[in-house]
Formats: C-alpha cells, sequence, structure tokens
C-alpha cells in the first residue's frame, strides 16, 4: 500500500497566480511532491517461478544455503537453528542455543559454556556463561 502525501507550499494564492496553476499538470514535473515515486515502480509478473525447498530439495545444498534441510519452505541448518533444532518446529527456550541439535542454556551447561563446543575443564563449573565464574 502505498500512502501519497501532497502539501502546498503557498496556502494564500491571489487570483492571478491561482489562474496560472490551474493550467499546470503536477504530474509534468516529476520533481514535484512524492508522485514521481510511484511512476518509479516496477510491475512484477504474477508468473514469476519461487524456488522453495519443499519443491525444489536441491536448493538446499546450493552453496551460500543457510542448511541442507527444509523446514517450512525454508533451508536451514537444523544443529544451530534454534526454531528448528535437531529437527523441523522444535523450538528452544528463551535463554537456550541450539548446539549440535540440541537446546542448551549456556549459562549452566559445562560441555556449552558461553556457547557451543566450550568445555570447562573437569573440577570447574559453568556460571553465567563462564568456566569457574567466582
Amino acid at each position: 500500500m502505498t500512502v501519497v502525501h501532497v502539501e502546498e507550499e503557498n496556502q494564500n494564492h491571489d487570483a492571478d497566480h491561482y489562474e496560472e496553476d490551474q493550467d499546470h499538470d503536477p504530474f509534468e514535473d516529476q520533481s514535484i511532491g512524492s508522485g514521481r515515486l510511484l511512476l518509479q515502480k516496477k510491475r512484477t509478473s504474477s508468473k514469476t517461478l519461487r524456488l522453495t525447498c519443499d519443491k525444489f530439495a536441491r536448493i538446499c545444498y546450493f552453496k551460500g544455503s543457510p542448511g541442507a534441510s527444509c523446514c517450512k519452505k525454508k533451508c536451514v541448518e537444523l544443529l544451530k537453528d534454534r526454531m528448528n533444532c535437531g529437527k523441523c518446529g522444535k523450538k528452544c527456550k528463551y535463554n537456550e542455543i541450539c548446539c549440535n541439535g540440541k537446546c542448551v542454556n549456556p549459562s549452566f551447561n559445562r560441555r556449552h559454556c558461553g556457547g557451543c563446543n566450550n568445555s570447562c575443564s573437569n573440577g570447574e563449573f559453568c556460571v553465567l556463561g563462564l568456566c569457574n565464574y567466582a
């Protein structure tokens, strides 16, 4: 939806000035107001081919794809995606991240302390994402 807002520069017109403006087409000069933006709108075809992974599964394997799995018509990485952790539709909680396909809390998990695969040494605890915090 496009909204066009046109303002008059001078609201106190005298009769002579008003008669001159009646013959002038405001859209003739494209630098006036926002009307020129409407002229630049590109037309899109309804026949545009959209490549989605639900119909073209191989698209997820292309270079630059976010992941090799398809969930709800989007390519995702099931080992890292918080909204599809380990399988499609499995969401991690607010304070959790997805590490190797499992939802973990990086604030207190010894194997993923502060981030994925950041292990604390033997005897150390993970507190607030830091090993041996004291």
